[in-house]
C-alpha cells in the first residue's frame, strides 16, 4: 500500500560505524547516500515532493498555482484573467472567466 511519510531530517544518523538515512531519500536504504544534501535549501516552511531525485515544492492551500509565473504572483487568477497563460498544467484553459477556471486558479 503506498503512503506518503513526512521527513524533516537534512543529515543521517551514525550508528556505530555507519551512517543510517534520516531524510528518506537513499537509494541504498537504510544507509546514507548523500541524497540528504538536496535538502539542505529547503524551505522549512514547505512541503517538497521528489520524484527522480527532483524536489517539487507542494502548493498545500487549495486553489492556488504551483505554475513558475504564478509562484511569485501567489494567486494564479486576478479577476478573471488568468496569469499562467493556460500554461499552468494541461488542465488550464488561459480564460479564468465564469465557468472556465483551471484547476490552478482560484474561484
Amino acid at each position: 500500500m503506498p503512503r506518503l511519510v513526512k521527513k524533516t531530517a537534512h543529515a543521517p544518523m551514525k550508528v556505530g560505524d555507519k551512517f543510517i538515512c534520516m531524510c528518506g531519500l537513499s537509494k541504498d536504504q537504510p544507509f546514507c547516500d548523500k541524497s540528504h544534501l538536496k535538502t539542505i535549501k529547503e524551505d522549512e516552511s514547505k512541503l517538497y515532493w521528489y520524484e527522480n531525485g527532483k524536489a517539487e515544492e507542494i502548493v498545500t492551500e487549495p486553489g492556488e498555482c504551483n505554475c513558475e509565473e504564478c509562484k511569485e504572483e501567489k494567486a494564479c487568477c486576478d479577476e478573471g484573467d488568468c496569469k499562467c497563460g493556460g500554461k499552468g498544467d494541461s488542465e488550464c484553459k488561459g480564460d479564468c472567466s465564469g465557468e472556465n477556471y483551471c484547476g490552478n486558479c482560484k474561484k
